[in-house]
């Protein structure tokens, strides 16, 4: 804050008496607007008049006395020793950017919960102190809990553990899982309101580089193609983009039997109301559909946006798409030959199989809305990168010793006469030499740009309907920035309560990223956020004194949206540790 002066004002009550009190006057440095704040009460002028002859005149006096003592103490002159040499060993280098990530932990009262589910335990670490370096450290320097721990003095905090203390903890932390993800959902209901009417629902997964599978870490297709143990990630989020819930699976649980266990969590113990579920084609069962629309103890029925294959529909639900009947533009005209933009829609009953308890499958009927759109960007994109699989397939023709199994991934599916050793994956000779299938290729372009969805939402418009689903991006990019950003694999323990623990920490530093991300009205990419709370960092200049040298536009409002003053090229010890205090408030 840059002070410009402290003066007397007098504030006149209802009852017409004056009240005195010394003000500090000053421009707040990131908006640049006139502040003012009270330092000190004086009491009423009557009251006062019986104690000085002039308090007015008195008061205005101190005031400025004040306001010079105070300019003097924002002046120090340093005598500086140019020949003065580093001392071997020396880092003293500190972080101050955390702050922000301070104050979104406890500003949800995330410090409240850690405090209180240790308070009867037998351990004497402090389990709260432990979490808030690894979130810090996830958020601003991920990697092992030993490197979090080895990086610690890099933050103005007191952690006072050891390395064997974090290791400990995380047990603590694996059971007390699902419970903490109650509470943090109702903080941020409370804090800054959930947007759960529309529900985005995904899965991935995490690889690990180990030879064999265990109970937990089975083998199993990871999105990056390896064949690596892996374990599942169910996760639900809301509508803002922040994460309200995730579960772990072990690594051969299919994606579409992680949904109900997360969506069930979430209807069960987050207080959603209604909610409409998007989720990816994956998900889409017979029975997640009918798990979604059934009632349940007289709630209301609950609805969805999934997506649906064209490619794989029904000849009659292709011939509905490809026919050129009932589409219109972007205007909602009828769509012609130019037009790059045309959707439609149509309401139909469709079988559906559920499984019933008994294990037996039957038929049930369910009503929908099946939205079609297509779009010539999406046409062009998708020719793009086939063109660049049918070079692999035709190079696969020409040259089959040259792959096997896995590294002839999506180009072997336009390949007649393929077929591979069972334990090497290796091409086998075969009577038959593979050839091209340019009959494939050709059926597959007729559907290009092409794109369905069906929802049980029959008074949503086929618009709201397309944007609805495209908020599902937010969680792709939401996994992206846990696999990229936070950098969640490698994981660096093994016990499936550790690796539980591990997810844990990573679920908070994705929601303050996210909640930092909305405080900011979502204008930096969290790749942007983290490089700036990195880079406000500071070295000890002299005694207790730091040094700043980095600001810029994103700091400033990172600072305004979490009022954090981060303007200041220096600042005493004393000072910083006041700020770190008022963001733990």
């Amino acid at each position: 804050m840059e002070v410009l002066i402290l003066n007397l004002k007098q504030s006149r009550r209802k009852d017409g008496r004056v009240y005195l009190s010394i003000e500090k006057a000053y421009r707040d440095p990131i908006t640049g607007k006139p502040r003012a704040k009270t330092i000190q009460s004086l009491g009423y002028l009557d009251e006062l008049e019986k104690e000085y002859d002039n308090p007015i005149t008195h008061f205005k006096e101190v005031a400025r006395k004040m306001t010079e003592e105070e300019k003097l103490e924002k002046k120090l002159t340093l005598s500086i020793n140019m020949d003065e040499k580093i001392s071997p060993d020396t880092d003293n280098r500190k972080n101050f950017g955390y702050a922000a990530i301070l104050k979104i932990y406890h500003e949800i009262g995330l410090d409240v919960f850690f405090k209180n589910k240790s308070r009867h335990k037998k351990f004497k670490y402090n389990t709260n102190s432990i979490m808030i370096m690894l979130v810090v450290s996830r958020l601003l320097s991920p990697g092992s809990k030993k490197k979090a721990f080895e990086e610690k003095d890099r933050y103005f905090e007191r952690f006072s553990f050891s390395l064997a203390d974090v290791y400990r903890s995380l047990s603590h932390f694996s059971e007390i899982s699902t419970e903490f993800q109650r509470y943090l959902n109702s903080q941020i209901s409370v804090k800054y309101g959930r947007n759960t009417k529309t529900i985005y629902y995904d899965v991935t997964n995490f690889y690990f580089e180990i030879d064999e599978a265990d109970e937990f870490r089975k083998f199993g297709l990871s999105k990056e193609k390896r064949q690596d143990p892996i374990v599942q990630m169910g996760l639900a989020m809301d509508a803002d983009g922040i994460p309200l819930h995730y579960e772990l699976f072990s690594g051969n649980t299919v994606d579409k039997e992680t949904f109900r266990p997360v969506i069930g969590e979430v209807r069960r113990n987050y207080d959603t109301g209604r909610i409409i579920v998007v989720a990816d084609m994956g998900i889409i069962t017979g029975d997640n559909i009918f798990y979604l629309q059934g009632k349940e103890k007289g709630k209301n029925f609950n609805g969805y946006v999934f997506s649906f294959s064209v490619r794989g529909g029904t000849k009659a639900f292709k011939e509905f798409v490809l026919s050129d009947k009932g589409y219109v533009d972007k205007n909602g005209k009828p769509a012609d030959e130019n037009a790059s933009f045309k959707m439609k829609s149509r309401v139909i009953a469709r079988d559906i199989n559920v499984t019933l308890p008994s294990g037996r499958k039957t038929k049930k009927t369910v009503y929908e809305k099946q939205v079609v759109f297509w779009g010539r960007k999406y046409a062009l994109k998708a020719q793009a990168e086939r063109e660049e699989i049918l070079k692999k397939a035709y190079d696969l023709v020409a040259n089959p010793p040259k792959y096997t199994q896995a590294t002839s991934y999506g180009a072997a599916k336009y390949v007649k006469n393929l077929k591979f050793d069972k334990k090497t994956g290796e091409i086998l000779k075969v009577k038959e030499h593979p050839v091209f299938d340019s009959a494939k290729v050709a059926e597959e372009e007729k559907y290009d740009g092409y794109f369905a969805i069906v929802t049980s939402e029959m008074d949503m418009s086929d618009t709201e309907v397309i944007e609805t689903y495209r908020g599902l991006w937010q969680i792709e990019e939401t996994f992206r920035i846990t696999k990229g950003v936070l950098e969640t694999r490698p994981v660096y323990v093994s016990l499936q309560d550790h690796i539980n623990a591990h997810f844990l920490t990573c679920f908070i530093s994705l929601t303050i990223m996210r909640i930092i991300q909305k405080k900011t009205g979502k204008l930096y990419s969290a790749e942007k956020i983290v490089e700036c709370l990195n880079r406000i960092s500071c070295s000890n200049e002299h005694e207790n004194i730091y040094l700043f040298d980095y600001r810029s536009k994103i700091s400033d409002v990172i600072g305004e949206a979490l009022e954090i003053d981060f303007t200041n090229k220096r600042l005493r010890l004393g000072d910083i540790k006041k700020i770190l205090a008022r963001a733990k408030k």
